[in-house]
This record gives structure tokens, C-alpha cells and sequence, in this order.
């Protein structure tokens, strides 16, 4: 048998319509028409079976239809139970189905037709009674209807609300995680620069130990800056996955790179021994900060990729653009000296070379320049070309 769990306001609602039912039964007690040829034991049989059926209500919650159906049946021989049918019609009206409280409504309207047929020969307190009784279950009915439809909206509504908060908290997942990918794509580009420069000093000390003392100087100058600037990015970059997200830039934090300092970006790889020209960019106007750190970012990480797979490659970067054109970014290695290095300077800038010389890549930077031009409106292609390896993108820039 299935259990039903009431909670402290079920019992109070259950204990409230028996409470309603009874007193339903005493009130209309005197104005019930009852048969005047009926014995002291019928009537007090009839006034226990009203008694018996108040007490009933108590499990509507259990088997609400059938006692619906059992108190409707009775109700054509008793007289006084009227309050607990009322009571189980409401319930079946507002917890069932439609088909079974429509099913009830016709057993409970069945002999409205035999009464409608016999109501011109009937005595007027009969027939006064009998519209009362139809017109209170029509308006059990009707409330329990009602109730059933107000419950629905409100479960509806609350489903609704449920959905939105679960969208909201997808949304903000979805934000975290791109703020997640945005920050691994600064940190790949920005350390992965600072890094190359590293090893490639490393490696021509390794390899040279015999260098003047001022070149060596020079060198450990750079590994010295280089590894300085790592761990200041690095630092920045763990306060701001603990942080979260801020409204600002935290004290002490370094400028995002804008267009004007790729100079300074060539000259930094100049000084790690890289043959780099550099055409642009175009002077008098700052591309919007967004553009001019995507371009930034696209260069740092094709040269990047070029003292990995391709070191002693000639590298020429070319950016040039305006206002309402747009700003194109071409990065384009050579073949670098040697027979054997053609197969890493044709994906040099991909990132996808055998990564004999300083590092191994596995393409993902590519990947990254690619979400970073698109994510700022813009496109990036990638291509070897003439023995070497071409990067070319395309950027908006509104006038």
C-alpha cells in the first residue's frame, strides 16, 4: 500500500475539511427534508453513516476517487452527506486528471435529469434541497478546477524561474570558461615569446662558450630581463585566476601591448639574433585597443614560432591599414641556412614543425591566432609559401 506523507499543513488542511464536513452536517441537519416515516434506528443509522463519512475525509488524499464515487452513491439513501461529498469532488477536481473529474461530474450529475423530469410534481422543500445539493457540487467542482489550474500555473512559473536561473548560471559558466580560454591564449602568447628568448640565449651560450665577455654579458643581460618579464607575467596571470574577474586593471599591472609597441617587440627578437624586417605600422592613428592588441599578439607569436622550428630564418613583417580599410597583418619566413631545414621553416610560423631546433610545438598557437582574429571580427590564414611559411590576417578597423 502506497504511503502518504503529510507534512504539518497537510494535517492541518485535512483536519480543517473534516472539521468543514461536520459542521456542514449539523448545521443543515434541521433544514434536510428527511422522511417523517422513518424510525428512531433509521435515523439514528443515517446520522452515524454521516458521521462515519465526515470521518472519511481524512483519506481523500489516499483514494480520492473512490471515495468520491463511494459518498455519491450513499448520498442517494443518507441524508447527511452532503459536507464530506462536497469535500470529495473538490479533491478529485483538483488533483485528478480531467477525464476522471469529468467522469466523477457525470456520476454526481446523473439523476439531474430524473430530477429536472419529476421537479413540477415534487413538494418545494424537496425540490429546494435538491437544487441546493446540485448547485454546492457544481461549486466543488468548479473551486477544485480552479485550484488544480492555479497550482499548475504556479508549478509552471516556478519551472520557468528554474529554467532561467539554470540558463543564467550556463551563461556565466560559459563566460568563466572563455575567460579561462582568453587568459590561456595571453599566457601561451606572452611566455611562450619571453621563453624562446630565453632558450635562445641559452642555446648560443651552450654552443659558444668561447664568446667575447661583452656578448656574454650582453646575452645573460637578456636571459636575466627576459626571465624577469616571464615571471611578472606569470605572477599577473595566477592573481587574476584568483581574483576572478575585476572591474579594472590591478595595482601595478603592466599595459596591455597596443600596435605601437611592435617596434619594441622586433628589436627585443632583433637582440636574440633574429633577421626580422619590419614595415608599418602606419603612424599618426592607434588602431582601436582591442585590434592593436590582436595584431600585437598575432606577430609576437609568428616570431615565436619562428625561433622554434625555423632560428636564423629571415622573417619580414609587413602591417599597414586605416581607418574604415581595415589592418592587414602579414608575417613571411624564408628558408633558413642549411639543406636540412626546409621542413621546419614550411611551418615555421604554424607552429607545427618538427621542432628540432629550440623547441617543440604542437599547433595550438596557430589555433590560438585564429580564435584571437576572430573573436575581434577578423580573419587569419596560414600557409607555407615559397619555402618558408606565410601568416595573414585581416582585421576591422571602422572609421
Amino acid at each position: 500500500m502506497r504511503r502518504i506523507h503529510r507534512t504539518r499543513r497537510d494535517w492541518a488542511v485535512d483536519l480543517g475539511l473534516f472539521l468543514f464536513a461536520a459542521c456542514f452536517a449539523a448545521i443543515s441537519s434541521q433544514s434536510i427534508p428527511v422522511a417523517q416515516d422513518l424510525g428512531p434506528g433509521w435515523r439514528a443509522a443515517d446520522q452515524v453513516v454521516g458521521g462515519l463519512a465526515c470521518a472519511a475525509v481524512l483519506l481523500r488524499r489516499r483514494w480520492p476517487v473512490q471515495l468520491a464515487v463511494v459518498l455519491l452513491l450513499a448520498g442517494s439513501q443518507a441524508h447527511y452527506l452532503t459536507g464530506p461529498t462536497m469535500v470529495a469532488v473538490f479533491t478529485v477536481a483538483a488533483t485528478r486528471p480531467w477525464k476522471t473529474t469529468a467522469w466523477v461530474a457525470a456520476l454526481a450529475f446523473a439523476p439531474l435529469p430524473v430530477f429536472l423530469w419529476q421537479l413540477a410534481d415534487m413538494p418545494e422543500e424537496r425540490a429546494g434541497a435538491a437544487v441546493t445539493y446540485f448547485a454546492l457540487i457544481a461549486g466543488s467542482i468548479g473551486w477544485g478546477l480552479f485550484r488544480r489550474s492555479r497550482q499548475q500555473l504556479i508549478a509552471s512559473l516556478r519551472e520557468r524561474a528554474e529554467l532561467a536561473e539554470a540558463d543564467a548560471e550556463s551563461r556565466a559558466e560559459r563566460a568563466r570558461r572563455e575567460a579561462r580560454e582568453e587568459i590561456a591564449r595571453e599566457m601561451h602568447d606572452v611566455l611562450g615569446h619571453r621563453l624562446s628568448l630565453l632558450s635562445v640565449h641559452a642555446g648560443a651560450l651552450e654552443f659558444n662558450s668561447g664568446a667575447p665577455r661583452a656578448e656574454i654579458e650582453r646575452a645573460a643581460g637578456v636571459m636575466r630581463e627576459s626571465a624577469h618579464l616571464a615571471l611578472h607575467d606569470l605572477r599577473e596571470v595566477i592573481g587574476v585566476l584568483r581574483a576572478g574577474s575585476g572591474s579594472g586593471p590591478a595595482e601595478g599591472e603592466r599595459p596591455q601591448p597596443e600596435l605601437a609597441d611592435l617596434a619594441r617587440l622586433v628589436a627585443e627578437a632583433r637582440a636574440a639574433g633574429g633577421r626580422i624586417e619590419l614595415a608599418g605600422p602606419p603612424s599618426g592613428v592607434e588602431p582601436p585597443p582591442l585590434v592593436g592588441r590582436t595584431a600585437y599578439r598575432i606577430v609576437q607569436e609568428a616570431l615565436t614560432n619562428v625561433r622554434k622550428h625555423a632560428p636564423g630564418a629571415a622573417v619580414d613583417v609587413r602591417v599597414a591599414g586605416g581607418p574604415g580599410d581595415g589592418l592587414t597583418v602579414e608575417v613571411r619566413n624564408a628558408r633558413p641556412p642549411g639543406p636540412d631545414r626546409a621542413p621546419d621553416a614550411a611551418a615555421a610560423l604554424g607552429g607545427a614543425g618538427t621542432g628540432t631546433a629550440v623547441g617543440a610545438g604542437g599547433g595550438q598557437g596557430l589555433i590560438g591566432l585564429a580564435e584571437r582574429a576572430r573573436l575581434a571580427g577578423g580573419e587569419l590564414t596560414a600557409a607555407p609559401a615559397e619555402g618558408g611559411f606565410q601568416v595573414h590576417a585581416w582585421l576591422p578597423w571602422q572609421g
